[in-house]
């Protein structure tokens, strides 16, 4: 993340909050997140970046550099919770990430 290579999408995942999907390359099972309010899509995944689960439990004790992260959708960041929350919903029951996926709410 770090790397000068990717600064245009550190700048565009600063502006927006959002709905992600974490893949474990080596089972293919789904992990879907949100960043909103205060927290953006760079400061979520940076925290992914710290200490590979970014305090999801789940996803302690897998190994991060199997992860691939995807955006799923983007929202302005004066977006309503509630839209954004809706919005994951879809996404954990569209990739069934509860039942066969790393997501437990």
């Amino acid at each position: 993340m770090r790397e000068h290579r990717y600064a245009a999408w550190r700048t565009a995942l600063a502006s927006v909050v959002g709905i992600y999907l974490i893949t474990d390359t080596r089972d293919g099972r789904h992990y879907v997140g949100k960043a909103d309010g205060a927290e953006n899509l760079l400061q979520r995944w940076a925290a992914y970046s710290v200490n590979g689960y970014g305090g999801n439990v789940e996803l302690r004790g897998l190994d991060p550099s199997s992860f691939r992260l995807s955006v799923l959708r983007v929202f302005d960041p004066a977006t309503p919770t509630g839209q954004i929350n809706a919005a994951e919903g879809h996404y954990k029951h569209a990739l069934d990430s509860r039942r066969h996926g790393l997501n437990r709410n």
